[in-house]
């Protein structure tokens, strides 16, 4: 059930990192989204490994953010270059 949870804060996530980074994406809203759903999942269990937050926390969505705006700059970068 927790998979879910990030999940679905990983498609807010990725819309939030879409207003923050706006531009054109090769992907589209769904890469964009997508791309979210992994920043999610990648900030969400590596917060939870270094124990910077519990689960339930509003820090996990900070991280979420975060973790997808990060996803989708490296995504942005390698894309640019070809």
């Amino acid at each position: 059930m927790d998979l879910l949870a990030w999940i679905f804060i990983g498609l807010l996530a990725g819309a939030l990192a879409k207003l923050v980074m706006p531009g054109r994406d090769p992907g589209g809203c769904v890469v964009t989204v997508l791309l979210g759903i992994a920043g999610a999942l990648l900030a969400g269990f590596v917060g939870r490994l270094l124990g910077i937050y519990a689960p339930g926390q509003r820090g996990g969505f900070v991280a979420a953010v975060l973790g997808a705006i990060a996803i989708l700059a490296v995504y942005r970068f390698f894309t640019a270059r070809r």
